[in-house]
C-alpha cells in the first residue's frame, strides 16, 4: 500500500472478502471487512508511511494483521463524560479501535523493529 493511499482500503476489503469465501458466516465476513478497513485506515492516516496487511484463515479463526512503520502504540478511546458523548456522535474519526475492541474476539498490538502490528482475530460461527 502506498503512503497515505486511502484508495487502497476498498482493495483490502475486496481481497479479504474473496479470501474468506465460504469461511464463517456472512456476518463474520462483514465484521472482518469492517475491522480490517478501520485498522488499515488508521495506519495510513496516523503514520503516513503505508501499511502491510496479512490475513490468515484457519478452520476456526481468522487473524488479520496490519503492520505500519512508525513507533508508538494506538490506544482505544477512553470513556468520555456524558455531555461530550452526545457531541461525539457527529465526529467522523476516533471509533476504529473502539470497534475493534468491541467486535473482535481478540486483538492486540506488538512492536516490531521498525513500527508495530495491530491485529485482531475472529472466530468462525457455526
Amino acid at each position: 500500500m502506498g503512503c497515505g493511499d486511502l484508495e487502497s482500503v476498498p482493495e483490502v476489503r475486496h481481497g479479504l472478502r474473496e479470501m474468506l469465501g465460504q469461511w464463517g458466516s456472512r456476518g463474520t465476513a462483514d465484521v472482518a471487512e469492517l475491522l480490517a478497513s478501520e485498522l488499515v485506515t488508521n495506519a495510513l492516516i496516523h503514520t503516513d508511511h503505508g501499511a502491510v496487511v496479512t490475513a490468515t484463515v484457519g478452520s476456526e479463526t481468522l487473524r488479520v494483521e496490519v503492520r505500519d512503520f512508525v513507533e508508538g502504540f494506538p490506544e482505544p478511546p477512553a470513556p468520555r463524560p456524558e455531555a461530550r458523548q452526545e457531541a461525539d456522535l457527529l465526529d467522523t474519526h476516533g471509533r476504529g479501535l473502539a470497534l475493534v475492541q468491541s467486535l473482535a474476539d481478540s486483538w492486540g498490538v506488538r512492536t516490531q523493529r521498525a513500527g508495530k502490528v495491530v491485529w485482531f482475530e475472529l472466530n468462525a460461527l457455526p
